[in-house]
């Protein structure tokens, strides 16, 4: 009995266990945290900040050539400064990219938005039947990659090929070319909202679902109307849903780049730099300036920074303007 208690109270050596001091142990609560988030910081270092470093770091290079270019030696890279920063800012095809990207997203965001909140609101009515159906029927063009959806609907705006132009061939009716000029806006703008409006619906819908029953309770005891609920109640309490979806919805616009991309062999009238991120894409891989290429696209995530967090200042200042009311 003595000899058992003997060899739990010391170790191996017959020493005493020795127990960690409470600065150890406050060193070793101390650095978990860390422990935890290193996976995630080499991740993103590795695959985030590295990329975006090298591409910042190709935008002020360029590639000097000597005599004919032939040999070794005769093509080197060199320090460019602002050279490529300056030919972007001055290049009018990225200016007219930039442009035509602007209409393109002043007809999604707005219709995309504006039905994820109405679907989120019908949703959410006490006199809806069959929600869970209707809410993945909403959701499922999300799930479908943009390719493939591109696709879809590049084959039925093709007037050959697609059943809505055989039925207005048969009743007679005009048949409008989507696939050419302004019509070209709408038919991407299209593909975009199809895709798009079933995830802002489902945030919208979170942020419905997480109200208190109390706060409709005490509107209804008060006389008000399904309609004055949505209006007064509903729709300015999800507001912040609305601010990180029209947040979302900004950066994927400045990044369109799969459906015009895909419609562009279906019809001459998308060309190779209808989008910047298309004329980066033609510059570095298709003309070989990769470095011009860095400096735009440099440029353009800069602007998608500036106008990401001039939107969110702008909210903020006008929250705390209301609180202060």
């Amino acid at each position: 009995m003595k000899s058992t208690a003997r060899r739990q109270a010391y170790g191996v050596q017959g020493a005493p266990y020795a127990h960690p001091s409470p600065r150890t142990t406050l060193e070793r609560a101390r650095s978990a945290p860390y422990l935890f988030l290193l996976p995630a910081t080499l991740l993103f270092a590795l695959f985030f900040a590295l990329p975006i470093g090298y591409a910042v770091w190709l935008s002020f290079r360029k590639v000097k050539v000597s005599g004919l270019g032939l040999g070794s030696g005769a093509r080197r890279e060199v320090w460019a400064g602002l050279e490529n920063y300056t030919d972007a800012l001055s290049d009018s095809e990225l200016l007219y990219g930039a442009l035509r990207v602007l209409g393109y997203g002043c007809i999604v965001v707005p219709v995309m938005l504006g039905l994820a909140l109405l679907f989120a609101l019908m949703l959410d009515s006490e006199k809806v039947r069959l929600a869970p159906v209707t809410r993945l029927a909403i959701f499922l063009p999300y799930a479908i990659p943009g390719v493939v959806a591109a696709l879809l609907w590049g084959f039925l705006y093709l007037p050959d090929v697609s059943p809505f132009y055989y039925v207005l061939d048969r009743l007679e009716m005009p048949q409008p070319d989507l696939l050419d000029g302004g019509p070209l806006y709408l038919a991407l703008s299209n593909i975009a909202v199809w895709g798009g409006t079933g995830f802002n619906m489902i945030v919208i819908y979170t942020s419905l679902q997480a109200i208190p029953a109390e706060v409709y309770e005490a509107a209804k005891l008060d006389g008000a109307t399904p309609t004055q609920i949505a209006l007064r109640i509903k729709i300015p309490m999800v507001a912040p849903s609305l601010v990180l979806t029209f947040f979302f919805s900004i950066i994927a616009t400045l990044q369109v780049y799969n459906e015009p991309t895909t419609l562009k062999p279906l019809t001459n009238s998308v060309s190779t730099t209808w989008s910047p991120l298309m004329k980066v894409y033609r510059d570095a891989f298709g003309g070989g300036d990769i470095h011009g290429a860095a400096a735009q696209a440099v440029l353009i995530a800069f602007a998608t920074l500036l106008l990401s967090f001039g939107f969110l200042r702008a909210v903020n200042r006008r929250q705390k303007q209301e609180a202060a009311r």
